[in-house]
């Protein structure tokens, strides 16, 4: 594919925010209230930008980020590039969970902890394979997509973000050449 990441690109400028000092719970609502307003037609995209006090762009937020805040340490316990390795290997993760303590009981003190936990104590900041430059080809894009299974890439122009690049959109775009070209 010969297309560029910036022609299929959605700008930042159409995404909801959410402050990385909201609560865990505000965060919640806000993502139910992106996903209703999805779902009616008055907006475009249900991904919350999340913004730090300068209201720079520092993450994104999604439904999968507010199950990870539940067990915020995760991350601190499983590296995600060793896990490749070991992921069927239940007699090396369980210890490891059982010796944390982790995903004992995850939602029973929700309530309590919805109140304390803050979008920055748990959201993450994208890392290098999640940025992507709007020049680079779809194929890049594609690349990064399946290797590193992404929902969306950050997209840059130099060093600034002007939006993101949606897998569903790349998907869509293959979807298309095939039936274009092997005339399905």
């Amino acid at each position: 594919m010969e297309a560029f990441v910036k022609d299929f690109m959605v700008p930042i400028a159409k995404f909801p925010r959410i402050s990385d000092t909201a609560t865990f719970s505000g965060a919640v609502m806000a993502l139910e209230r992106a996903q209703e307003e999805f779902m009616s037609g008055k907006r475009e995209q249900r991904i919350l930008l999340v913004t730090d006090n300068e209201n720079k762009v520092v993450g994104k937020l999604s439904p999968i980020d507010v199950v990870r805040g539940l067990e915020p340490d995760y991350e601190k316990l499983v590296d995600e590039q060793s896990s490749a390795y070991v992921g069927n290997f239940d007699y090396v993760i369980q210890p490891m969970k059982d010796q944390a303590m982790l995903w004992a009981k995850p939602l029973d003190d929700l309530c309590s902890r919805a109140k304390d936990i803050l979008v920055k104590d748990f959201i993450q900041a994208p890392r290098t394979h999640q940025v992507i430059d709007q020049e680079a080809t779809l194929n890049s894009a594609f690349h990064r997509f399946v290797m590193f299974k992404h929902d969306s890439l950050f997209v840059m122009d130099g060093k600034k973000l002007v939006g993101l690049l949606r897998f569903s959109d790349v998907y869509r775009e293959i979807g298309r050449k095939i039936k274009e070209t092997c005339r399905l």
